[in-house]
């Protein structure tokens, strides 16, 4: 076991002195850490006569029982019959006596202390540790301290009582319960009573909170990649957790709160465990759901039970790390409707969940994001109030996981710390002397949340929650660290170039989605029976996480040739026009809820946004009602609703709330102050006219000037792109899937990855095409079959065989599944 002047409140000896709590993990084990003391640590008066005291005491009430069960025994002779009936006990008060004088030894003499220490009880001191952990070895000795005490009371009962030691065990309570008066017997009845709902509340307050101690955690912050700079501001609070007179002697605080927040998948619980690696501390994990109960007050019982363990893991370790994951299942009053409308980041709200083309997946993450901030504030406006007629428990009633656990939380974060101890806090009371403080616990709370606005303001001021990070995306920089990471624990064939072109295909990934993509083509190649990865395996996994596994079914002709034409219209309007995306993939394989997609993704890690982008995305959506009428004689499709629906939500945060549009005025700001909006007209409202509605018909009406603007536009790029759109429509009718070089290959008429574009730049082919579009066209008036078969071309062509050179057949590409 540790030293007692390892443990807090010890007086170190110089600034090179042992670091409070347990020496970390060490793999192997490592020789015990330097130190300057070469005698045994100095131990208080109480503590070297306590247990001298409990033997005489012991003595003295078998004394006292000889002389109650004969009233004729003087006190002489009853010391003197027991000094020879209970010399056991005797003995056992001369061994201790002989102990504290050898320790008493050994803290004045150097050499005595070394030579038991190392010489006598050295190598059986060394063999248990290298067995057992430290913490281990405390439990253990904890056990037989209970184990001796309860035998040593079941001697003493025995004899008193004239039985065997077994037997005093079960008569004792029956001796004490007839000696108890009636009205002890009914205060201990109802004593019993109430421990039964004690002891239901207790066992309902387990569970939730796993202890891993230092010898369990084996993660570093060499494990955690992408994300450096978070990493090294929290290298600071690990420095202050071990070295806190740092900053403690200079006047400051040793910072005890930090929330990580961030999408999902970017490694906050990771990092908590890296933390409590590298400490060596114990590492204490809160279940989200563990604070929710049936019971109204079982939360509070949590929080307090969990911080007790706490403090006593902090004191015998020197610290203690507790990781509240998923803290908004806690840390909120029912505040989700304070909160900014919105999910994470890349989840679709139902608003978009069309089923024509996917029009969410094109556009840049930022547009995302706010697309479905704007749908899930328009859920929340329109949902009609519900009313709650029955609610059993106090679970439901607020957020924060019940009643009163929140406030429970708050106040042990950072309320007044009680003086330890019955004896401390009511005996030197007694005695008229002054508790002693309580000790400085190191401990400190981690917490992880994608949720962060709706945390409670009370949870996340200074002195609870001290230090924010926002654990984002990794950079590319970081991504291909992350990628190099799990490759390196897989065979593979990948090259540095392939994982520079993943990272940068691939912007918004985290560690999670890493893990798995890596994991993913894995499987792929086992699947195909080979052990390496190769980059085909990395490219088909991509696919498959992006757009999920196919489903088997077949477009009738004239309905793929439409699907073509739309996504071919997405995709040559994206490639003309936007530069601050790149075409990640068109498919018109049919998805679980999409019949086509043209996906994009950024070049490059940018923060900004400006209007010329915005404009570039609402083209690319009306891309699709623009080619549609065009090419189908000014016949849509319902698969527009998607694309319609999106850029008319960028269209109105262009013109209501950015600047971006005819007029500068905020929205917002002109509806709450109701002060008119520009391009409204000069007058006020009209009689029986709302200032609300006459807002709204202005920016109505400037939202749709906007989209009529860039969709006359969007017709005449696509007229001049005419003969483009057609060869991508017919390289995804043949290919079914491209990639992003295929699609530039095809449109600017040469070789690609897996197309040939080159034929695409025929003008006689390019005929045959539109020849083929008409009578698709056609077919879609009618309902009809497409009398013409679609031309054959685009496909890769093997070079001439070495022996005879001949042109090999070409083979046409199986898209990738």
């Amino acid at each position: 076991m540790t030293a007692p002047s390892d443990f807090p409140g010890s007086d170190p000896s110089g600034p090179t002195a042992v670091p409070e709590g347990l020496a970390p993990p060490v793999d192997p084990p490592a020789a015990a850490p330097p130190s300057s003391r070469t005698t045994r640590a100095k131990v208080p008066l109480w503590n070297r006569i306590r247990l001298l005291l409990l033997l005489g005491s012991i003595w003295l009430i078998l004394v006292w029982a000889s002389m109650a069960d004969n009233p004729l025994l003087p006190f002489v002779d009853a010391v003197r019959l027991h000094l020879v009936e209970s010399q056991w006990l005797l003995w056992l008060m001369g061994l201790e006596l002989v102990r504290q004088i050898h320790y008493l030894v050994s803290e004045h003499w150097s050499a005595y202390h070394g030579f038991w220490s190392d010489t006598i009880f050295g190598g059986f001191d060394r063999a248990a540790k290298r067995r057992f952990s430290d913490w281990t070895r405390f439990r253990l000795a904890r056990i037989i301290k209970l184990v001796a005490f309860v035998a040593l009371f079941a001697v003493v009962a025995g004899e008193i009582l004239e039985t065997s030691p077994v037997l005093a065990l079960f008569e004792t309570p029956a001796l004490v319960w007839q000696a108890l008066p009636l009205i002890l017997q009914l205060a201990f009845a109802f004593f019993f009573i109430a421990f039964q709902f004690i002891g239901l509340f207790w066992l309902l307050s387990r569970g939730g909170v796993d202890t891993y101690y230092p010898d369990d955690i084996k993660t570093r912050f060499s494990d955690v990649w992408g994300q450096d700079h978070v990493v090294q501001r929290i290298r600071e609070n690990i420095m202050f957790l071990e070295k806190p007179d740092e900053i403690e002697r200079k006047g400051g605080y040793v910072p005890g709160g930090l929330l990580l927040w961030g999408p999902p998948g970017t490694g906050k619980t990771l990092m908590a465990e890296a933390v409590a690696g590298e400490t060596g501390k114990p590492y204490v994990f809160v279940d989200p759901g563990a604070f929710i109960n049936m019971f109204m007050g079982v939360g509070i019982l949590k929080v307090k039970s969990l911080f007790r363990k706490l403090r006593k893991l902090s004191l015998r370790y020197g610290g203690v790390i507790v990781f509240f994951d998923e803290a908004d299942a806690l840390g909120n009053r029912g505040s989700l409707g304070q909160s900014a409308p919105g999910g994470a980041r890349g989840m679709r709200p139902p608003a978009f969940a069309h089923a024509g083309c996917h029009g969410f997946s094109y556009l840049s993450e930022d547009t995302r994001s706010l697309l479905t901030r704007e749908a899930m504030a328009s859920a929340v406006r329109d949902e009609p109030a519900r009313r709650s007629r029955f609610v059993m428990g106090g679970g439901m009633n607020g957020g924060g996981g019940g009643m009163g656990t929140l406030q429970a939380l708050l106040t042990e974060l950072s309320g007044l710390k009680k003086p330890r101890g019955i004896l401390n806090r009511w005996g030197r009371r007694a005695l008229g002397m002054r508790p002693k403080p309580p000790p400085k616990y190191r401990i400190l709370v981690m917490m992880a949340t994608n949720m962060p606005e709706s945390l409670d303001e009370a949870l996340l001021r200074p002195g609870r929650i001290d230090r924010i990070y926002r654990v984002g995306y990794p950079s590319k920089a970081g991504r291909i660290r992350t990628y190099q990471g799990y490759l390196n624990k897989v065979p593979h064939e990948v090259t540095d170039d392939e994982v520079d072109k993943l990272a940068t295909i691939t912007p918004y990934a985290t560690g999670a989605t890493i893990k798995d993509l890596v994991n993913e083509a894995l499987i792929t190649a086992i699947r195909d029976g080979r052990e390496i990865i190769t980059w085909r395996d990395v490219m088909k996994a991509k696919q498959l996480k992006d757009l999920g596994p196919p489903e088997d079914v077949e477009y009738i002709e004239r309905e793929r040739h439409a699907v073509a034409v739309h996504e071919a219209c997405h995709a040559v309007m994206a490639y003309r026009t936007r530069r601050h995306l790149e075409i990640d993939l068109a498919t018109i394989e049919k998805g679980s809820d999409y019949l086509g997609m043209v996906a994009s993704i950024p070049p490059e890690d940018q923060f900004t946004r400006w209007r010329s982008e915005y404009d570039a995305d609402i083209l690319v959506s009306v891309a699709s009602l623009a080619g549609e009428r065009m090419f189908f004689e000014g016949d849509s499709s319902s698969g527009v609703s998607g694309d319609l629906e999106s850029a008319t939500a960028v269209a109105s945060f262009m013109e209501g709330y950015w600047g971006m549009g005819h007029t500068v005025s905020s929205y917002s700001t002109a509806r709450r102050l109701e002060v008119g909006s520009p391009g409204g007209g000069r007058g006020g409202p009209q009689k029986g006219e709302s200032t609300e509605s006459k807002l709204r018909a202005a920016l109505a009406d400037r939202i749709e000037d906007k989209l009529e603007e860039l969709l006359d536009r969007a017709e005449q790029i696509l007229e001049e792109n005419r003969f483009a759109v057609l060869a991508i429509a017919h390289a995804l009718e043949t290919h079914k899937t491209l990639n992003g070089e295929d699609v530039e290959a095809v449109i600017e008429g040469r070789d690609g990855a897996s197309v040939d574009g080159r034929v695409y730049r025929d003008q006689g082919f390019l005929n045959r095409l539109e020849e083929y579009h008409h009578a698709a066209a056609g077919a879609h008036r009618g309902h009809t079959a497409v009398t013409l078969t679609m031309p054959a071309g685009g496909h890769r062509v093997l070079p001439p065989a070495a022996e005879g050179g001949d042109t090999a057949a070409s083979t046409a590409h199986e898209p990738s599944r």
